[in-house]
């Protein structure tokens, strides 16, 4: 185990603390399940709280640019009350759910450019220093799973996944932030669509999912964006033709010129994002009140199709994102994080 020690506000000499996370992703919905190993410092100390913080990297679009923030989007308290006496090892076990909106950061075990991690928060003697910080792996629930397989079979391509801050209007989005997975036409429809884009907002009943696509212009006419929705039950998994379903979708969704909702802006700024001003939605509507836009230039995009999806799926072939690979992105939770930590920060 490598203990961080709580350096700053509790001083050189304070505790130090090592979360290890149960191995394997977690489902969104699913226990995240761990310790929190605590090692005493000089002097006997007080354990006033124990907190982990979900964060993701999500992209904002405003008007001066673009830019990534780290978004706390789940707090919870795991322990605290108690005593930690001078160079005493105590650990905290910890069981807790994740929100159903989390985001998935990898698909068949490969990773889709998503960094998500976990931070611990200790508080001592009224000072809160955030410690030790993990990444954390979000694999899809079936439904996910049967969706993006059949989108493969159809023969669509994983090209790029982000998260964009803001709210999809019309639906029950209950995060400040939502995932898109842009996909390459499958060749029957790559003569209308330039891509599509695929946002699953999970609930306990079920899924609704969000498809928007990318047409292109005719002759005379310029190219429009549609957007549709569906609402699919957690117990559809093994009782539909998801080929035919997801089709069905696909057909609708580029027959239809009519728009899902009008264009929003944005006007207040998430404390933990990178940027600031006012964010031009380009994407999706928004019905909230807080947030950023989302739009289509300085996306990261990958290679097109990657390596084939494992256990002999002949789904959706996943890429490795802008050239990351899994030790890559784990190393980038904490680059990326690190420099995130308590400044304007949002309050419990």
């Amino acid at each position: 185990m490598v203990f961080k020690r709580l350096l700053g506000a509790m001083g050189a000499g304070g505790p130090s603390v090592d979360t290890v996370l149960d191995g394997g992703a977690v489902a969104p919905g699913g226990i995240l399940s761990g310790q929190v190993h605590l090692q005493g410092g000089s002097a006997d100390v007080e354990i006033e709280h124990i907190g982990l913080e979900l964060i993701a990297r999500v992209e904002a679009e405003h008007e001066d640019g673009e830019s990534e923030g780290a978004v706390v989007f789940e707090r919870f308290t795991v322990g605290g009350g108690f005593r930690l006496a001078e160079q005493e090892r105590h650990s905290v076990p910890f069981s807790v759910y994740l929100p159903w909106e989390t985001p998935v950061s990898e698909l068949y075990g490969q990773p889709l450019g998503i960094v998500l991690g976990v931070r611990t928060e200790l508080a001592v003697a009224g000072a809160r220093d955030k410690g030790d910080l993990d990444p954390l792996a979000v694999r899809p629930l079936p439904v996910q799973e049967a969706v993006l397989e059949a989108l493969g079979q159809l023969g669509f391509g994983f090209r790029s996944a982000d998260l964009e801050h803001g709210h999809i209007g019309g639906t029950g989005q209950q995060l400040p932030f939502y995932q898109e997975i842009e996909l390459t036409p499958a060749p029957q429809y790559a003569h209308v669509v330039n891509e599509i884009e695929l946002t699953f907002l999970a609930t306990p009943a079920g899924m609704e999912i969000v498809l928007e696509a990318d047409k292109r212009g005719g002759l005379f006419e310029s190219g429009q964006d549609a957007l549709t929705r569906f609402t699919v039950s957690h117990h559809d998994v093994g009782a539909r033709d998801w080929n035919g379903e997801v089709d069905g979708w696909i057909r609708q969704l580029v027959e239809h010129r009519a728009s899902y909702g009008s264009h929003a802006t944005y006007g207040h700024a998430d404390p933990y994002a990178a940027g600031s001003g006012n964010g031009h939605h380009s994407a999706h509507e928004s019905g909230h009140d807080s947030g950023y836009g989302s739009g289509h230039e300085g996306r990261r995009s990958g290679p097109g199709l990657g390596t084939a999806v494992a256990a002999g799926a002949a789904g959706l072939a996943v890429g490795v994102v802008g050239g990351l690979v899994a030790a890559e992105v784990v190393d980038e939770v904490g680059d990326f994080f690190e420099g995130d930590d308590d400044e304007g920060g949002e309050e419990d």
